[in-house]
């Protein structure tokens, strides 16, 4: 496993609570080559005396190096811990609205990113035809764990279609490739694409 530590006094931030970890915090990563290029691996953050901090999402080729899954030492990063947060931030916004609002075409937030301890996952569903869940996978992390995140998606809501919807130049600047499609389902009417 990827090994952080954080520069002596940089740490303030992560102990406020603040998920984002940049380069310029990094004293040094400890790690075999392959661990450290794989983008959206698991990473143990630790203080320059060698205390835990947190357990982080890796993105080797962002200014952002880590996004933060956990400040609990107990805590660890698995599908469990993505059924509990997309369960908990779900129970928050559901049911899912199905009568669509024609007049502005607005979806529904079903998860917001931070807000929700999903750092750069955004999912919307949109009352069109039979229903599309739209996913923005923002963040190396949340990229990593994306056949799960669907899965269970799809299991919380019984909302079989799932489309993702790229920005390209946020994950571009994650070193992630871009393109939106379907994930699961049926391809979303044309009129979707205009919305997201």
């Amino acid at each position: 496993m990827l090994i952080l530590t954080i520069k002596q006094g940089k740490e303030k931030s992560l102990l406020d609570g603040d998920p984002w970890i940049y380069l310029s915090t990094i004293e040094r990563v400890d790690g075999k080559f392959h661990e450290k290029m794989k983008s959206g691996a698991t990473c143990l953050v630790r203080s320059s005396k060698s205390e835990f901090l947190a357990r982080a999402a890796w993105s080797p080729k962002s200014q952002i190096r880590a996004r933060v899954w956990t400040f609990d030492e107990t805590e660890a990063v698995d599908h469990a811990m993505f059924k509990r947060r997309i369960h908990a931030a779900l129970a928050k916004r559901l049911p899912l609205i199905t009568k669509p609002d024609v007049k502005l075409g607005k979806p529904q937030l079903l998860i917001n990113a931070e807000e929700d301890q999903l750092p750069g996952l955004v999912v919307e569903y949109h009352a069109i035809q039979q229903g599309f869940l739209a996913c923005q996978f923002q963040a190396a992390g949340v990229d990593a764990w994306k056949v799960a995140i669907v899965k269970t998606l799809i299991a919380e809501t019984g909302c079989g279609n799932v489309y993702e919807h790229t920005d390209y130049l946020v994950r571009k600047g994650e070193g992630l490739p871009g393109g939106s499609g379907v994930l699961a389902g049926d391809a979303p009417p044309a009129n979707l694409s205009s919305l997201l």
